[in-house]
């Protein structure tokens, strides 16, 4: 069996585990790298349709939830969206501002990833892939790692930057959370986020015509026991199984089985008074043309025949012009649950903050032992959020171990 001795070993290479490794070499600190991945940064590869939505220029600590969402603002604070994007210049890497602050590569995704994997090389930081930590124990005043390609590491540091359980074909695994409770941590519940919700079959049947239609929607959480309130105004998609876009990704994290949404599916405008003026001045015109004018023509006809709402406007009473106004700005719907982790860009839960240092992300209760990244408790909204969480968490962490 070979040994080697490091001063860190970082377990995952991906946004985190990379930025922590930059930082801890640069502190000439020996650094290893390993993931049980072919390839570095692949969530970093496919985020962002293939361009990484790699901040956002308005992160804050009210961009996120956890038990203690105040948690991340120590390292959000000190390693800022701005940092990063002095990085991203410096790398010579062509950005934009796509909407709502967020900003992507011209090019491609690869670019972060290549920056990353540059920056470790010149750093000293050693990069090993297609391997896993088979075992971990507390050797002395340090640590030591079973490699699954049969080595031994002793490192004075262990920083955890495997993700949650999100994307499981790309690999992702409930690895950090094992190791938290393996070293008496506590690891709060966890469930898929920005994730496309899905209805039962009934409720599916009646809306499947609509299927691939896309409107401009603000969703919020019905308020309930189990529920943050929330609201979003972003694209909502109907699908096949359910609801997805912006819209519905986002609420997805503050959402709980048996509770529902509201969606206003024409945010800002008064249904009833379009409608009550359209009659008005061409009492003749079909209800469903007339609504369609306010919203898609399918929705339109849709929510027709859903509020049993037919003929000439002329014929329809103002009860039925009120009834309209909320199945488009009031549509309450209860989803019966998610795609789950197969199609989630991320999970909420993860390593209890209350165990971890605000300024570190050291283990107050195991030394020289990190979390950062997705593995802990805190999950950011759709739009690069958690990317700078993820380089925020892993500068903070570089800075110490």
């Amino acid at each position: 069996m070979s040994r080697a001795s490091v001063d860190v070993l970082v377990v995952g290479a991906g946004a985190a585990g990379m930025m922590c490794a930059v930082e801890a070499g640069r502190r000439g600190r020996r650094v290893l790298v390993v993931d049980h991945a072919a390839n570095p940064g692949e969530k970093i590869r496919i985020s962002g349709g293939g361009r990484c939505n790699f901040t956002n220029l308005g992160c804050g600590p009210a961009n996120f939830l956890g038990e203690n969402p105040r948690f991340a603002t120590s390292a959000l604070r000190r390693f800022t969206q701005h940092d990063f994007v002095k990085r991203v210049d410096r790398a010579g890497i062509a950005w934009h501002e796509k909407t709502l602050g967020q900003l992507f590569c011209d090019d491609s995704a690869k670019q972060i990833v290549r920056m990353l994997v540059d920056d470790m090389a010149e750093a000293g930081a050693t990069l090993r892939m297609k391997t896993g930590v088979d075992r971990l124990a507390r050797s002395g005043h340090g640590w030591t790692a079973g490699l699954s390609d049969g080595s031994e590491v002793r490192t004075a540091s262990v920083v955890v930057a495997t993700g949650g359980k999100s994307i499981p074909k790309m690999g992702a695994t409930g690895w950090a959370y094992e190791t938290a409770r393996q070293f008496g941590l506590r690891v709060t519940d966890t469930r898929p986020a920005l994730v496309p919700l899905t209805f039962e079959a009934g409720l599916l049947e009646t809306l499947t015509p609509l299927a691939g239609l896309a409107v401009d929607a603000r969703v919020a959480s019905a308020p309930g026991e189990k529920t943050r309130k929330a609201a979003f105004n972003e694209a909502m998609l109907f699908t096949h199984r359910g609801l997805s876009g912006p819209a519905i990704l986002q609420i997805s994290s503050y959402w709980r089985e048996g509770e529902a949404i509201v969606a206003a599916m024409a945010p800002g405008r008064d249904v009833f008074e379009e409608l009550k003026r359209a009659r008005t001045d061409n009492g003749r015109q079909a209800i469903h043309t007339a609504l369609g004018h306010i919203v898609p023509r399918r929705l339109a006809e849709s929510l027709c025949e859903r509020e049993g709402v037919a003929g000439n406007l002329a014929d329809v009473s103002d009860k039925a012009l009120r009834r309209l106004d909320q199945a488009v700005n009031g549509w309450t719907v209860k989803p019966v649950g998610s795609e789950g982790y197969r199609t989630a860009e991320v999970t909420l839960g993860g390593v209890d903050t209350a165990a971890l240092d605000q300024q570190t992300l050291a283990a107050k209760s195991a030394p020289g032992l990190y979390f950062i990244g997705e593995a802990v408790d805190v999950t950011g909204w759709l739009g690069g959020y958690n990317f700078q969480w993820a380089w925020s968490s892993g500068w903070a962490a570089g800075q110490a171990c």
